[in-house]
């Protein structure tokens, strides 16, 4: 994730070169202060995608209404091979769109940040991501404790049974873990910081559109999704990675997928 300091914006902000070629300090920025973190796409590449997974929560919301006098919405296992592969393209889709809104001021490794250079540090982000995931799990937990019991219909019908379904299930599973990492604590936290110029702010408005856009899952979901996805953004502006909260984020899929169904 990009890092709130000039190494994550543009430069020129903080610094400008003089007639002699030396690289001073512009005077607009008080010494020792970084400057405010840069946008990473055009303010219109961002209404955009909002527009985008606001329609996509309204069909969801849509579709959970209709479910509870229509059996059949959410209700058979079938065609879920279809629905996963959907799933797939959507969210690589999505990916795609924020590359080509970030691709002319920087690049999505750099969104992504914290580079595997060594062995060490993909362990020293396992290390990190597999507590998070307790805790994670551990406050999904106590939100269906403090909300109680969820009146949407069920999307355990979604969930996968038999080989090929699981298969696609755990390639779902680590897209979903990637793909959603950059979109909202990547893309959307970094855009939403350098909007309102607080990280405190970038994270809680990202964990909302992260919630919303779960609307299918209904509404007791969204407000418990909405609170992990707090989670997830302070991760990613502790660390000023996404590795960690994408590890802990595909495997967190898997597990409530194959894994926490039959336990």
């Amino acid at each position: 994730m990009l890092k709130p300091s000039p190494t994550t914006g543009d430069m020129a902000s903080a610094k400008a070169t003089d007639q002699a070629g030396t690289m001073t300090t512009d005077a607009s920025v008080p010494r020792g202060v970084p400057p405010p973190p840069s946008m990473v796409a055009p303010l219109w590449h961002t209404v955009l995608l909002l527009a985008t997974l606001l329609l996509l929560a309204l069909g969801g919301a849509r579709l959970q209404s209709r479910s509870s006098s229509a059996p059949g919405v959410i209700a058979q296992h079938q065609g879920l091979t279809a629905i996963y592969l959907s799933t797939l393209v959507f969210e690589w889709a999505l990916v795609g769109y924020v590359w080509l809104g970030i691709r002319r001021r920087t690049r999505l490794r750099d969104l992504v940040s914290g580079r595997w250079s060594r062995p060490r540090d993909v362990m020293r982000d396992l290390v990190i991501a597999v507590p998070f995931w307790g805790v994670f799990e551990a406050t999904g937990w106590l939100m269906h404790v403090l909300l109680g019991p969820d009146t949407a219909k069920s999307i355990s019908v979604l969930l996968p049974e038999g080989a090929l379904e699981i298969a696609l299930w755990v390639l779902v599973s680590a897209s979903a873990g990637f793909c959603e990492e950059v979109v909202f604590r990547g893309y959307l936290q970094c855009q939403f910081h350098a909007l309102s110029r607080s990280a405190l702010v970038a994270v809680l408005a990202q964990a909302v559109v992260f919630g919303i856009s779960h609307g299918y899952q209904g509404g007791r979901q969204v407000v418990t999704i909405s609170v992990l996805g707090l989670l997830y953004g302070l991760l990613a502006w502790w660390r000023h990675s996404l590795r960690p909260g994408m590890l802990a984020h595909a495997w967190g899929d898997i597990f409530s997928g194959i894994i926490s169904p039959r336990l």
